[in-house]
């Protein structure tokens, strides 16, 4: 089985730092100019695909519960 793997934000606990868009290595993310409950931008996922579930931007984000690394598993 090959494994996916994809970033899930929560809007309205991101602050917009963008400290997980600079982490990420491959791209996956980018601050949009849509705003959370807060009035804050938030980060969205804007190349999915090429997510390597590193968690980088897991590790880096200041806000508990803003990013988190789904699995998904795939038959080849």
């Amino acid at each position: 089985m090959k494994k996916r793997y994809f970033p899930i934000i929560t809007n309205d606990e991101c602050k917009g730092c963008g400290r997980c868009v600079i982490a990420c290595p491959k791209g996956v993310l980018g601050l949009g100019s849509a705003l959370n409950a807060a009035g804050l931008p938030f980060v969205s996922v804007e190349n999915e695909e090429a997510c390597t579930g590193c968690s980088l931007c897991f590790y880096t984000c200041p806000e508990p519960g803003a990013i988190r690394i789904a699995e998904e598993k795939e038959d080849e």
